[in-house]
């Protein structure tokens, strides 16, 4: 679970892992069959091979230098362990016992996904208060210099990027296979999966043919979008109730768009949360989103895997203040500049900023490309980063019509 790792002091993250492997492994009748750990830096950017190697090794290192695995279910018996495994089964039968009455997972998606995101929106509020201790984050926080979390600043070799090199030989090598394919058989397998997607038919056979004809996933995509359209899933931000108090740094936030709001002489400012390419990882622009929300702005956030051409044309369609980029995939220097170059393309000349998992020599050519402020997992105040994002606006002043 890699929302749990911190950008701060994140030589703790080894702990946090292995404490992470022993919930799945101590209780043998609750085993897992198999363990995907996050790396320890995985708060700060991708992790290499390396790093994941190293969260490997904390598996093997319980399987094969200690005798966990020799032994009969070490909870088995346990009063406390069989309350608290009570309590997570009344709950979860709960949840489940709501999502039937609404029809089943796809009719209740919209739910689910909006619990997700106020349960996070939760965690982050007890960890601001100091509800919910975090070493290094709210407690314990005096630190000597980390050697690991030094590197991460400048040295971009230690986490992993996305490079423009690696981009182009990858179109290369997609030009090469396709060229080589027969053409035919591909133009025939497509037809086929179209024409089982406009019936009743199973659509793995079809697909299992235009695997073997050499169809990419691209084109396989493309052929059951043009019959079914393209299937946007919820937010989970509507569904979430606004925030209820208040803290001092939210006031200040809100103080702050209303200040802008009225300079600029409008009702409340519009912000735009985008996340361009094919990065899935949503929860950091949602919790910017709602806490944006609660300090007064009105916030567009239509999801993840967005194009820039998207991005710019929803900027001009809701006629937005900023716009907020979230990328954690490593590609911000190729998708960052293709979304300044989609708002010149429509007029709209508005603050940018971005956020995510970006080096400190990467968050420096962004700001040269144009980038009004880059937030990185350090900037953990949520509140006051929304603060800077109207500071931003209000400095700016209100270009958007002007190219």
């Amino acid at each position: 679970n890699s929302l749990g790792l911190t950008a701060e002091q994140p030589e703790n993250n080894v702990y946090r892992i292995l404490l992470e492997t022993l919930g799945v492994t101590l209780s043998r009748d609750a085993r897992a069959r198999a363990v995907q750990l996050p790396a320890w830096n995985e708060a700060l950017g991708l992790p290499r091979a390396w790093d994941q190697q190293w969260s490997l090794r904390a598996q093997q290192i319980l399987a094969e230098e200690t005798d966990l695995l020799e032994h009969d279910d070490l909870f088995e018996g346990s009063r406390v362990v069989e309350e608290a495994t009570g309590r997570i089964a009344t709950g979860a039968w709960e949840e489940l016992t709501r999502v039937v009455e609404m029809g089943g997972s796809l009719e209740a998606l919209a739910h689910m996904k909006g619990r997700m995101v106020a349960c996070q929106a939760e965690r982050l509020r007890r960890i601001e208060s100091g509800e919910q201790l975090v070493v290094g984050v709210n407690r314990y926080v005096s630190s000597e210099t980390s050697p690991l979390a030094t590197a991460l600043g400048s040295g971009l070799e230690v986490v992993e990027r996305v490079e423009q090199a690696t981009e182009e030989e990858r179109v290369r090598e997609l030009s090469a296979w396709r060229s080589g394919r027969d053409r035919a058989r591909v133009a025939s397998a497509l037809d086929a999966l179209r024409r089982a997607a406009e019936g009743r038919d199973n659509l793995v056979p079809p697909s299992v043919e235009a695997a073997q004809a050499g169809v990419t996933t691209g084109e396989w995509a493309d052929a059951l979008r043009a019959v079914f359209g393209e299937f946007r899933p919820p937010t989970g931000i509507g569904d979430v109730m606004p925030r209820v108090g208040s803290t001092e740094g939210l006031e200040v936030a809100r103080s702050k768009v209303a200040a802008a709001a009225a300079r600029l002489g409008v009702s409340r400012l519009r912000l735009l949360i985008a996340k361009p390419g094919l990065d899935g990882h949503s929860n950091a622009a949602e919790q910017i989103a709602l806490r944006a929300r609660d300090a007064g702005f009105e916030v567009i956030y239509q999801g993840i895997r967005l194009t820039p051409a998207e991005i710019a044309r929803a900027a001009a369609d809701e006629d937005v203040h900023a716009v907020g980029l979230s990328i954690l995939s490593g590609a911000h220097l190729m998708l960052v500049p293709a979304v300044l170059a989609g708002l010149r393309r429509v007029g709209r000349a508005v603050p940018v900023v971005v956020g995510g998992v970006i080096p400190d020599d990467d968050a420096a050519a962004l700001v040269a490309m144009g980038v009004a402020r880059v937030f990185t997992a350090v900037d953990r105040d949520l509140s006051a980063s929304v603060g800077e994002i109207a500071d931003l606006i209000d400095a700016f002043g209100d270009t958007r019509s002007k190219g």
